[in-house]
């Protein structure tokens, strides 16, 4: 069974290796932390190398969430932090890892669920998934050299998370559980999308894959409660209601 302590999700994105999976696991279980979940990992699951690379951190393998997607992973959550050394162009809160863990233990004291994810050890996160996230969180390594191995990353988030001193009562509006869930999200953008489609916004053609992930990065950088979901739903409800009575 999963421990009392209240703590992230870590969230591994097509990882492609089962030892980095059960390196990753390893690093996790020695800080504490055990809510592990998987995305369509390259070679299947479970894995035999991972077992045997977890050593005493097996337990988390065997608890371990499968899923399909993203989306999937993060759908109770409601923030996420993406990992990753390179900047992009998607405009995002940065955090240090020791800002982003401090930053973490706040929300989940103020009743948050919260998820971390980690790319995959060849290139990283793609855009499409970090547009889904809330922030990023960016290691200062050596611009010459800034790929860090999956474990490595884990590891050093995980001590982040261990040193952070306890954390203070949070002051956030809204009640514990009026935030906004990643699904409820999800579900929103895809209701803007299929909408903002069928009125012909997404043009031309070969623009329209990165003004949908822009889309998208716009609701993720936005603390929504539900209350301001269901608003944001009913607005584009009736604009296509009034559109029709035209």
């Amino acid at each position: 069974m999963p421990s009392p302590d209240p703590q992230p999700a870590f969230v591994l994105i097509r990882p492609q290796m089962g030892e980095n999976i059960g390196a990753a696991a390893r690093a996790m279980w020695n800080f504490g932390l055990d809510r592990m979940r998987i995305v369509a990992p390259r070679d299947g699951w479970p894995n035999q190398k991972a077992v045997a690379m977890a050593s005493g951190a097996g337990r988390l393998l065997d608890e371990a969430q499968l899923f399909d997607d993203t989306p999937g992973a993060i759908g109770d959550c409601s923030f996420v932090y993406a990992t990753t050394a390179r900047p992009r162009d998607l405009t995002k809160p940065v955090f240090t890892p020791e800002a982003a863990m401090q930053d973490a233990r706040d929300r989940i004291a103020a009743g948050e669920k919260v998820a971390v994810m980690f790319g995959p050890e060849r290139a990283g996160m793609e855009n499409d998934d970090i547009a889904r996230a809330n922030a990023i969180i960016s290691v200062p390594v050596n611009p010459d050299f800034p790929s860090l191995n999956l474990a490595q990353c884990v590891l050093l988030t995980g001590y982040e998370w261990r040193r952070v001193a306890v954390p203070t009562e949070a002051q956030r509006v809204g009640a514990v559980g009026d935030w906004a869930e990643q699904i409820e999200i999800e579900k929103l953008s895809a209701h803007y999308e299929e909408r903002l489609e069928e009125a012909g916004f997404f043009f031309p053609d070969h623009k329209a894959a990165n003004m949908k992930t822009n889309l998208r990065n716009l609701w993720s950088r936005m603390p929504l409660t539900r209350a301001d979901v269901q608003m944001l739903h009913g607005i584009i409800r009736q604009m296509v209601r009034w559109k029709d009575r035209g």
